[in-house]
């Protein structure tokens, strides 16, 4: 045992850099996953909690007030209904803060659906103004118990008294109102109610859908929302950073387990005849092995507890959204577990790895074995040797007449006809030929990085695994980056929504007119937005009408051509998946009691409501009811313009009609993932730095028994360095190019697959730009080969002595 512990002490001085890389990497990469858990964890458990402790309801169906929902409460598979509750659409403003809200009629707190309360009460009988605000309203509007909101429009004022958590959809700034619960009182005038249904199986909820849709008719329903809806909406972008977390943590844990297995062999080959004296003084091969596998094994366990150990003291201290995750995630039942067997499970994937490697260990004979004469991958081949100069390689230099052969004009390396060449090729008369020769150290760098082909190709892929990662990551920065600087291809053209007061004198004329006036509006496109029931009547859909003919809105296509001709449309991925349909089918839906039949021409990027959008002009919508007002104004910015001034000017100048929103952008919330990125790539590059620094010691290494012969042939200590730098140099260019060639198809799938899984759509990624690869991949041949120079500079100024010691 003292024997196994002096040899690793030994090995850990000798190899005290590599040591220190593999505790970082894998600390890295276990914080990593510790936090793609957290991140699963608070994207599904807050949720999960409120919807449990409030007896949620299922489903919500907004209807009009003439329905009968009391046949509700009888159907198959109703447990319990909340409501029905008298709603009216409004919008609230405090602090020049304004926000569109549904005021919902409550009288005591409901068993169903019941509102978490975490601040302030509940609703008093003796205070008809008093309200309780879903908590993300509160947040948007900063409002606090004890706020009063006012009506814009109207004199009324309301005095908010609570805010609750509700497991319902949440507030979305101009897609989705704002819940608001007041006295019956406080909504003299409803527009319709809504009713909630708590199922006995969640996993009928279509069925039930279509049930109540059946009952009530199809004309009495306004909108119907799901409890998958809300849940999705919740998990939303943190479920999307926890799975990124996830993913290039397990890849860098992949690449780790590779890097340390390459490392383990390469250190092998070079001790074979210490290892061969160990076998000789009595190690059994077991024994061996366990050197090997010890060592690795309590580098690996040193980093997993030192990230578990950070993860636990200071995430929860991280700003933003990932240190709140951790906060939520310290308090859930799973965390304890969680915190050990993903730190377990890492060193054991190391130890695997290492053990595989550490086997070879335990082959090795105790007597040395004579080492081949020739290389493993054979001599230098016939282009490298006429490269190399053993053959002449000349370039044929078209100079006649007068230009004579005298060498004080062609240089050195120049030669007449009648000097040496090929046998048996002849130069033509006044010719002369130009004879270039490559470094020796060039074609000899490039012989030993790529004749070990077996080896050879191992180190390349080895190495191209992090690098691959890294592209990934580059692209997903890029992509981001694409949804702040050029919005309008991800479906985003426009900046601001405008909602006109349905009260207002104002008409469509006059509302567009006050809107282009502004300097900052380039163009205001006239739109509506209804619900709409898909067939078979299970969910509802969001159904736009924007734009006119004339002047037609600047979808961004996908698939398909934009909508010209009547009843043609474009639609999301999210629509399309949901009814099953394709670019060029007709799709019928239910607004009210209208059907409405339209043919799809095209896929849109859609980034709200999931994808589950279909969008035709306006004048297609008037068709089918000629009554249709416009209901909002998407206003497209000139180049350069605030949104934030634009959208105040357009408030005063509305005179208190007018609600002003800026378009949400789905980056807004991935504002986290950059950080997240900068980190995975400082981990890959660890992981990549460890597999450099194994294969440039496994080549200073394997050409210590060259050195005598290429210093007997003339070459200098310098040149012999260049060998080594040209070696490592040529191994980083082939795993950088492989990397770019693989990362670059894998990064758009990756992306374009999770945006048509979050119903965007496919053709929102973004890869780097050339120059910024070719810079990236500059960057890393140029370091290796920085790397590589000052061990083979010192390997190559090695005493003859210490060279005869190494070949023996």
């Amino acid at each position: 045992m003292r024997a196994t512990l002096r040899w690793a002490h030994s090995d850990l001085r000798t190899h005290r850099g590599e040591a220190l890389f593999l505790v970082l990497a894998t600390a890295g990469i276990v914080a990593s996953l510790l936090l793609a858990a957290a991140l699963f964890g608070y994207a599904t458990n807050p949720w999960q909690r409120v919807f449990t402790q409030a007896r949620g309801a299922h489903v919500w169906l907004h209807t009009d007030r003439a329905a009968d929902t009391g046949k509700l409460a009888a159907l198959d598979g109703v447990q319990s209904v909340a409501g029905p509750y008298p709603t009216a659409s409004a919008t609230v403003a405090v602090r020049g803060t304004r926000a569109s809200v549904e005021l919902r009629g409550t009288g005591e707190q409901p068993d169903v659906g019941r509102p978490l309360l975490t601040a302030g009460h509940w609703l008093d009988a003796d205070d008809p103004d008093g309200v309780v605000l879903e908590s993300r309203l509160a947040r948007a509007l900063l409002a606090q118990p004890g706020d009063t909101l006012t009506l814009p429009g109207t004199p009324r004022t309301l005095t908010v008294l609570g805010i609750a958590d509700s497991p319902e959809r949440r507030y979305r700034p101009g897609e989705q109102p704002g819940l608001v619960w007041a006295p019956p009182a406080a909504v003299p005038d409803p527009g319709g109610q809504v009713i909630g249904l708590r199922l006995t199986d969640p996993g009928e909820t279509d069925y039930a859908v279509q049930r109540a849709v059946t009952v009530l008719g199809a004309g009495a329903i306004g909108q119907v929302s799901t409890w998958e809806q809300a849940r999705a909406e919740a998990q939303g972008d943190n479920r999307l950073l926890g799975q990124v977390l996830g993913l290039f943590g397990l890849g860098a844990l992949l690449a780790a387990g590779l890097a340390v297995h390459g490392a383990i062999g390469t250190r092998i080959r070079g001790h074979l005849r210490d290892i061969s004296v160990l076998k000789a003084i009595g190690f059994t091969p077991g024994q061996v092995v366990r050197v090997f596998l010890l060592q690795h094994l309590a580098y690996a366990l040193l980093g997993a507890v030192a990230a578990a150990g950070l993860t636990q003291a200071l995430g929860s201290r991280v700003p933003g959204r990932l240190g709140d995750a951790v906060g939520v995630w310290q308090g859930l039942p799973e965390h304890t577990v969680a915190l050990f067997v993903v730190p377990a499970c890492a060193v054991l994937f190391i130890g695997a790895t290492t053990g595989l490697a550490a086997w070879r260990a335990g082959r090795v004979p105790p007597v040395p074995l004579p080492r081949p004469a020739g290389a493993q991958g054979g001599g230098l081949s016939g282009a490298a040797r006429r490269v190399l100069g053993l053959r002449v390689f000349r370039v044929p230099v078209g100079v006649r007449g007068a230009e004579r052969g005298e060498r004080g004009v062609w240089g050195r390396g120049a030669r007449g006809s009648d000097g040496a060449g090929a046998p048996g090729a002849e130069t033509p008369p006044g010719v002369r030929e130009l004879e270039v020769r490559v470094p020796p150290a060039l074609v000899l760098g490039w012989h030993k990085a790529f004749a070990r082909r077996p080896r050879s190709f191992a180190t390349v892929a080895r190495l191209t695994l992090p690098l691959l990662l890294i592209v990934v990551a580059m692209s997903a920065w890029t992509t981001i980056d694409r949804f702040h600087s050029r919005p309008e291809q991800i479906g985003l053209p426009t900046a601001l929504t405008v909602r006109a007061d349905a009260d207002a004198d104002a008409g469509d004329r006059s509302t567009r007119a006050l809107l282009e006036h502004d300097p900052g509006v380039a163009a205001a496109y006239p739109g509506v937005e209804v619900a709409a029931l898909v067939p078979g009547q299970t969910a509802t859909i969001a159904l736009r009408g924007l734009g006119t003919r004339e002047d037609p809105y600047p979808y961004a296509l996908a698939e398909g051509r934009r909508a010209h001709g009547p009843d043609e449309a474009v639609a999301g991925q999210g629509l399309l998946d949901l009814l099953e349909v394709e670019v060029g089918d007709w799709v019928r839906m239910t607004v009210g009691d209208r059907p409405q039949i339209l043919h799809i021409v095209g896929r849109s990027i859609e980034p709200e409501n999931a994808g589950r959008v279909v969008s035709t002009s306006l004048d297609t919508l008037r068709e089918n009811d000629p009554r249709l007002e416009p209901a909002l104004y998407q206003l497209r910015l000139h180049a350069g313009a605030d949104p934030d001034e634009v959208a105040g000017r357009l408030t005063e100048a509305g005179q208190g009609r007018l609600d002003v929103h800026a378009v949400a952008n789905p980056a807004d919330g991935l504002s986290p993932l950059r950080g997240v990125v900068l980190g995975l790539v400082a981990v890959l590059a660890l992981v990549g730095l460890i597999e450099l620094l194994t294969a440039i010691g496994g080549t200073v290494r394997e050409s210590e028994r060259d050195l005598l012969a290429l210093k007997a042939i003339g070459l200098s200590p310098r040149q012999i360095t260049g060998i080594t730098v040209t070696a490592t140099g040529c191994t980083t260019l082939a795993a950088v190019l492989l990397a770019a060639a693989l990362g670059l198809p894998l990064a758009h799938w990756l992306i374009d697959a999770q945006g048509a899984s979050s119903g965007i759509g496919a053709g929102i990624a973004q890869v780097p730009s050339p120059a910024l690869l070719v810079l990236v991949g500059a960057g890393a041949v140029l370091g290796a080969a920085a790397l590589a120079a000052v061990p083979s500079a010192r390997a190559a100024r090695r005493r003859l002595a210490d060279t005869l010691s190494a070949v023996a």
